[in-house]
């Protein structure tokens, strides 16, 4: 019987959990969605490219929401049954409230580990697979980003200017600057011209007439006229980021450096590497973030498991409640934050990383002192 009543309990706690986490997980995806509409606006990308770049933002989305979806599911839950009087059915059945609290402890352990495989696994898989999607895609919609009378920065390297688009495909007065390198650069200036796609390899290029190509370099320019010349725009993608962040690098390759440097591990001047960029102290803090954040888990689990534990007095009970809420939401503040201190002295960085921990065994100590010692009784 005790076993049917945890496994109504879990199935009630994972299902909320689901619901829960899809739909505000959804809510903040679709805000995020809105604010990523600029990969087809600005940089000319197709809706097959904006769709799935956004798609692989959900494991991220769904990472960062873990902890606190899974604090205010038991919240909800657990106050549901205190409401409801489902809660009796457990002491009723001889089940002790220290077997209760147990349950839900080592039922957390549970999401600890799919907090952990996001974290370390899947989230810098798809965050890295993003950008990469995103670098080798094509633009789309290329002729869309051109403006008439207003200089289109389209990359870092490439300046394009129109006097007029006409309706027939035609542009008038065109100008292009590209910068090949720090000390030469070309200028195109054109009466007119057409941009023409490439239907096998969905680049663009411009067809121009009636014009000329300065080359200008350090030992001067050189003017050439022509009356059609194409001009190719291979490395249209160049205004993408090309360097993938620390949040997209795979844990692997992270620890390994880490290892490396294990006794430099707060030097905010250190590299990995010549080819990484990353400092060993943003390194340690990154990885601190992925494995030990997700204990917290833990603890909310059994801070919410003390709205069984009423106050003597009823006026005190709904305080009670907000009390814990409130400070569970200030566990889970700390929680993202408390990277940040490991990269102080030596006893910061200790307590940061065994604090989950002392927490635990604070928490049971606290039902030790609560039962004067007797929590068998609990």
């Amino acid at each position: 019987m005790n076993k049917l009543i945890f496994r109504k309990l879990s199935f009630d706690i994972l299902t909320f959990f689901l619901l829960s986490s899809v739909a505000i997980s959804m809510i903040v995806w679709v805000i995020q969605g809105v604010n990523l509409l600029d990969i087809v606006s600005e940089q000319g990308h197709g809706l097959k490219v904006y769709f799935f770049y956004t798609l692989l933002n959900l494991p991220k989305i769904f990472s960062k929401l873990l902890i606190f979806t899974y604090f205010l599911t038991l919240f909800v839950v657990l106050n549901r049954y205190e409401e409801n009087n489902e809660i009796l059915l457990f002491w009723t059945n001889g089940i002790k409230k220290i077997s209760f609290i147990n349950f839900l402890g080592k039922l957390s352990i549970l999401f600890v580990f799919i907090q952990l495989f996001l974290n370390l696994i899947l989230v810098p898989f798809t965050q890295n697979l993003k950008q990469n999607y995103l670098k080798n895609s094509t633009i789309e919609f290329f002729p869309k980003l051109i403006k008439e009378k207003r200089f289109s920065n389209l990359t870092n390297k490439l300046t394009i200017f129109v006097e007029k688009n006409n309706k027939n495909g035609f542009l008038e007065g065109i100008y292009i600057k590209e910068n090949i390198n720090s000390t030469e650069s070309k200028v195109i200036i054109a009466s007119k011209g057409k941009i023409v796609k490439n239907e096998n390899n969905g680049e663009f290029k411009f067809i121009l007439f009636d014009g000329n190509i300065k080359n200008i370099n350090n030992q001067g320019s050189i003017n050439l006229k022509f009356e059609e010349s194409v001009y190719e725009i291979s490395k249209i993608n160049s205004k993408i980021r090309q360097v993938n962040k620390l949040n997209e690098t795979k844990s692997s390759y992270l620890i390994l450096c880490l290892k490396n440097f294990i006794e430099k591990r707060k030097d905010d001047k250190l590299r990995c590497d010549k080819d990484n960029s990353f400092l060993i102290k943003d390194i340690y803090e990154e990885i601190f973030k992925r494995s030990v954040v997700p204990i917290y888990i833990i603890i909310l689990s059994l801070l919410s498991s003390l709205l069984i534990l009423k106050p003597k007095k009823l006026f005190y009970e709904k305080y009670f409640k907000l009390f814990l809420f409130f400070l569970g939401f200030l566990i889970i503040l700390f929680s993202e934050l408390s990277y940040k201190f490991i990269s102080y002295n030596f006893i910061f960085e200790v307590l940061s990383i065994s604090l989950p921990i002392t927490c635990v065994c604070l928490f049971y100590f606290f039902l030790f002192f609560k039962t004067k010692f007797k929590i068998k009784y609990l």
